[in-house]
């Protein structure tokens, strides 16, 4: 019990030094905030050899416990990542700042004035796994919009994450920026999370980024607003007058880009019109990239030749987001047929459909009930960098307030000003 109002207290300490700074920041002018993500960009240059250093021990430690390829990619940085998380930094001090924006404004019959006028939401609570690149991305949105963040990653990443926030706040306090609005959680304990989530007045908002587990453990316990971000359960559906050339393309950089984050595909839909030939190469193409086929039993009946590479798909597989080199593959008779799957077992998240067919892509587009839908293009698209919006703080599932990759705007609520000569009710 004392540790836990030991822990408590101390996550209370941290959102209180985060609150006091989120004053500051709300007030801080354009050039002042993209002056401070430029430092941060070429801080975390300089560190790099630091940083770097902090990941490899936490790669090491994860290995030795045995976490799987997938789980080590997504907490891998490379000199790559991390010329591109100064990438998003300087693309962020490029954008648009979108505090003190005016959404819209009118005039009363009485002479009022009403304005509605972007603000920062304040205080975010960012609960987080074993990505370290979210650590960079996460406070760069926050602090582009003018608030301020309570980072709590897994402890997979502590020594990458405290690595990257080091360099952060150092470069923060270069340009006399109050470095507190970036506060990192050490304690391990599930404590912590709890504590963050029921911070009320302290903490604005929380989003989470991560499994199911994470997700839910945090909507359950959250006394404070969530923006839920969800998981990927993505399709692609192979329309029966898709082009081939163009469904092998999308479907391999769909499922072996990068397999191992939300955006990848992990159910392949194919109509049972679409040529056999194509699709047993479909299905050899992507045997040959290392992918795992688990079919149901009319893609087996349909497809003999490849008995030795599709294992039987169960119920489980339907409802699974891999996020390693496995899909489901299932034939299905119509689109109808494809948006009934994608209803029942769908995240929400993204779904495509591939094919020549305008009427059908329109009725695709229409129905489906995801954040994003695509028609001839990959499900990897959705994020915050390819949408245009610089770095992303997550992509939500959700409907209310955000949906989709979450840039700046996300991070805003409006407040309204009015503007009066003396009027009285």
């Amino acid at each position: 019990m004392n540790q836990q109002v030991d822990v408590r207290t101390s996550v209370a300490d941290q959102a209180r030094l985060a609150k006091q700074a989120a004053r500051r920041w709300a007030l801080a002018t354009r050039e002042e905030k993209d002056e401070a993500l430029i430092a941060m960009a070429r801080r975390l240059k300089q560190d790099e050899a630091e940083i770097l250093s902090a990941n490899r021990e936490d790669l090491s430690a994860a290995q030795a416990e045995g976490r799987p390829e997938s789980y080590l990619d997504r907490l891998r940085l490379t000199p790559q990542r991390i010329d591109e998380l100064v990438e998003s930094l300087e693309a962020l001090a490029a954008l648009p700042d979108p505090i003190g924006e005016t959404i819209e404004r009118w005039t009363r019959p009485n002479g009022l004035v009403i304005q509605s006028v972007r603000v920062p939401l304040g205080v975010i609570g960012m609960v987080y796994e074993a990505r370290p690149n979210v650590t960079v991305d996460a406070t760069g949105i926050a602090l582009k919009t003018g608030n301020a963040i309570v980072l709590r990653g897994s402890r997979s990443a502590k020594r990458s994450n405290l690595a990257l926030v080091h360099s952060m706040r150092t470069a923060l306090q270069s340009r006399n920026m109050p470095h507190e609005a970036v506060q990192y959680l050490q304690a391990d304990q599930h404590e912590s999370v709890d504590a963050l989530c029921t911070l009320n007045g302290l903490i604005d908002v929380i989003i989470p980024r991560g499994g199911a587990d994470l997700i839910q453990r945090v909507v359950r316990k959250s006394t404070v607003p969530v923006l839920e971000t969800g998981v990927g359960n993505c399709h692609l559906f192979v329309d029966e007058s898709a082009r081939y050339e163009m469904a092998e393309a999308i479907v391999l950089n769909a499922k072996t880009s990068r397999p191992s984050v939300c955006n990848a595909a992990e159910t392949l839909l194919i109509h049972s019109d679409w040529p056999r030939e194509q699709t047993l190469a479909l299905l050899r193409r992507l045997a040959e990239a290392g992918v795992e086929l688990r079919a149901c039993e009319r893609t087996r009946d349909r497809c003999p030749e490849l008995a030795a590479l599709l294992k039987p798909a169960s119920e489980e597989d339907w409802q699974t987001e891999y996020l390693e080199l496995i899909i489901a593959v299932r034939t299905v008779d119509s689109l109808e047929a494809a948006l009934a799957h994608i209803e029942q077992y769908g995240s929400g998240h993204s779904e495509a459909i591939i094919t020549e067919n305008e009427e059908n892509a329109r009725r695709f587009l229409a129905a489906v009930d995801a954040a994003a839908v695509y028609h001839n293009a990959s499900t990897r698209f959705t994020d915050g960098g390819q949408f245009g919006f610089g770095a992303e703080i997550g992509i939500s599932t959700q409907k209310i307030h955000a949906r989709g990759p979450m840039g700046l705007r996300a991070l805003t609520s409006h407040k309204y000003q009015i503007l009066g000569t003396g009027q009285i009710r």
